[in-house]
């Protein structure tokens, strides 16, 4: 394995890691599978405001952040005030506390299908309840599900990244593809009476077609089942109630996660409150559901997104970005090999086959090109409010350089040689 000095210290970190760690991270997502080992920054040592440090000494503008957990940027002096405000009171407490009341009041305010409110730490935790609670409430086994849903048994047993899962249980959800009504409304016939909900992400790459979400609202009701946004992502980042404010689609429970405490774990399962009721005899309990610091951090972001203008910088710093990256990709006549898609405030990558050369390949260059000019990147534009315009400055010189020398190598031929064997390969195809 070639080894580039910029990245020396990362390198040697991770066969340290890898004597004790799995992988050598906890989060596939953060992990060696997802960089070019020996081409990249695999360990961080610090963040501040839209930026980055690695244990190299490397800086980098962040358009990761934390897969989308930090939308307000490293260090937000408010959510750290409340953070150690809270912390002189305690953490986690024998019964529940006042935060607890507080933010799920809050979030019944802001999120349109919200009548009440319960806790979990990560994204899977949230859609796992709420599929539980689908089950109870309808008495029925089988799922639909279109995006990403996590690492839970009944979402991933569906997937190629099923290792572990019993089969009786991976077999009882079902994938269908984003903007078909017909593909829904088959899948749902062929098993008649036996979906419990349809869980979504109300948009990744693409925009719901017009009518589209409320066909599929209509539609898994007609069948006696409950809707579900999978709202990790959208939420606080698409707007303040996410997707479903956006679009004026309003499910019947909800996921939200990532965004909603600035890198601090909590995520929350809301929904109308004749199926929220259900949460009392199903089992959905953590030993830290009601953990301070966390409930204090996300009380914080969303008090400073109501007196601040962050979903509106989002998505204008994200445009910004977007249309020059597209001037760039014309300008080196690329748009058959990569291009953008999605919304302003999070916007895809996707990369082709072309030229000779396959998908990972490009990407592959891509990256070790992004992160050889001081930009952490891998699929997508995770922006974040404290991103500023010298920071998107430097971005699109990165890509310039980049995108510059991408275009040379294609049309000499050269990049599969170019980044050898070191191929970066999804985890498995989600979208």
């Amino acid at each position: 394995m070639s080894v580039n000095k910029r990245y020396g210290q990362s390198t040697a970190m991770l066969e340290r890691a890898e004597k004790v760690v799995p992988l050598g991270a906890q989060t596939f997502s953060k992990s060696r599978i997802q960089y070019p080992v020996g081409h990249a920054p695999l360990f961080i040592e610090r963040g501040s405001k839209g930026r980055i440090r690695d244990v190299d000494g490397n800086e980098y503008v962040d358009l990761v952040c934390s897969l989308l957990a930090v939308i307000l940027g490293y260090r937000d002096p408010d959510v750290d005030a409340a953070i150690r405000n809270q912390l002189d009171n305690g953490i986690s407490f024998s019964l529940s506390t006042e935060l607890e009341v507080g933010l799920s009041e809050t979030l019944a305010d802001l999120i349109p299908c919200a009548e009440m409110v319960r806790f979990g730490k990560n994204g899977s935790d949230a859609t796992a309840g709420a599929v539980r609670l689908a089950r109870a409430v309808t008495g029925r086994d089988r799922i639909a599900a279109g995006g990403y849903h996590g690492w839970q048994d009944w979402y991933i047993g569906a997937t190629t990244r099923n290792l572990g899962v019993p089969d009786s249980v991976g077999r009882l959800t079902h994938k269908f593809p984003y903007n078909d009504l017909d593909a829904l409304h088959t899948l749902l016939k062929q098993y008649p009476g036996d979906f419990a909900a349809v869980i979504m992400e109300p948009m990744a790459a693409q925009d719901p077609e017009t009518g589209y979400l409320e066909g599929v609202r209509d539609l898994v009701h007609a069948h006696g089942g409950l809707l579900i946004f999978d709202e990790i992502i959208t939420g606080f980042r698409f707007a303040l109630g996410g997707a479903q404010e956006l679009f004026g689609v309003e499910p019947d429970l909800a996921c939200f996660g990532k965004s909603m405490a600035n890198g601090m774990p909590i995520s929350a399962v809301v929904g109308r409150g004749e199926y929220m009721k259900y949460m009392e005899d199903i089992f959905y309990s953590f030993t830290f559901g009601g953990e301070t610091l966390s409930l204090a951090a996300a009380m914080a972001v969303i008090d400073k997104m109501k007196r601040e203008p962050v979903i509106e910088r989002l998505w204008q710093t994200g445009r910004e970005l977007a249309k020059a990256v597209r001037d760039i990709i014309s300008q080196y006549e690329l748009s058959d090999v990569m291009g953008l898609v999605g919304k302003p405030c999070w916007t895809l990558i996707q990369f082709k086959d072309g030229r000779g050369v396959d998908q990972y390949e490009i990407k592959t260059f891509f990256l070790r090109g992004m992160l050889n000019r001081g930009v952490l990147i891998n699929a997508s534009h995770n922006v974040c409010y404290a991103h500023d315009e010298v920071d998107i400055a430097h971005v699109v010189e990165a890509y310039r350089g980049t995108l510059k020398d991408m275009a040379e190598v294609l049309d000499a031929g050269t990049l599969a040689s170019v980044v050898g064997g070191e191929i970066v390969r999804p985890v498995f195809s989600i979208r």
